[in-house]
């Protein structure tokens, strides 16, 4: 099983291990992330403006590079799954933006939204399913108890990301379970970490890190895992470091006895 992989821009580089380790992962569950030849930055942001044209060409790019090979787009960072799957949903839905943006790049034939977008979570549960995950796993994480902290990008909003029930969502769950460790549901764990405010407001930022932090660790967790960069900078930065922060596909590559060094 084959798809194709936008691994955007913070994986290479501060987001490196989420990467390594997810791509280790499928190997051992029989999927293979086949990286795009050539990809951009998909703008981190997704343009709300339905006449800004440039900053959705980067996503389509990528969206065609899949289509033409037939397969889905796979994505892991929760800003990149965000701006592409509702990129996608634009060139599949508003006729005007699909129209301008298949001009600009003058493509033949057009672009309509044909590509499915993935998040690797939804590979996880849709495609190799939990049980077979389940049944590879060689280090089951037994009696760890983890907190899932979806943040807002993945579930929201919930008619176009169509990923889980954003007031009760429970894929991450699912998947702590799987690895077979203990999922720890705690108040805040799909509310916003604060992190896009980092930069010009540190000290609101640090209170919604800390709340969220609090909140897990008061209902039990000894860890959170994530699947955004930006959460887990703001989750470890911004707080007072008293509740580990990890990836989701490192715990996932531990359990399956391919952890990265």
């Amino acid at each position: 099983m084959k798809f194709q992989y936008f691994p955007g821009c913070t994986l290479k580089t501060k987001g490196v291990r989420l990467d390594a380790c997810a791509r280790t992962a499928a190997l051992a569950l029989g999927f293979t992330l086949e990286e795009l030849p050539e990809w951009q930055c998909c703008g981190a942001v997704y343009p709300m403006a339905r006449d800004e044209i440039a900053t959705r060409l980067s996503s389509v790019r990528a969206l065609m590079a899949a289509r033409e090979v037939g397969e889905p787009l796979v994505t892991l960072c929760s800003a990149c799954h965000h701006v592409i799957k509702r990129v996608n949903g634009d060139m599949k839905h508003d006729a005007d933006i699909r129209a301008k943006v298949n001009n600009y790049l003058k493509l033949d034939p057009p672009y309509a939204g044909e590509t499915e977008v993935l998040h690797y979570l939804e590979v996880l549960r849709d495609k190799i399913g939990w049980e077979n995950v389940k049944a590879a796993v060689k280090n089951p994480l037994t009696g760890v108890k983890i907190g899932a902290y979806y943040g807002c990008l993945l579930l929201r909003p919930s008619r176009e990301m169509c990923f889980d029930d954003p007031e009760n969502p429970s894929i991450l769950e699912d998947f702590i379970r799987a690895i077979g460790a203990e999922p720890v549901y705690y108040g805040l764990r799909n509310e916003c970490c604060g992190g896009y405010t980092t930069i010009e407001n540190r000290q609101y930022a640090h209170k919604q890190a800390q709340r969220i932090a609090d909140n897990a660790k008061t209902a039990g967790a000894e860890c959170l895992i994530t699947a955004c960069p930006l959460c887990l900078y703001n989750l470890t930065q911004n707080t007072d470091g008293g509740l580990p922060v990890r990836y989701f596909t490192e715990l996932l590559a531990q359990a399956l006895g391919v952890e990265e060094a």
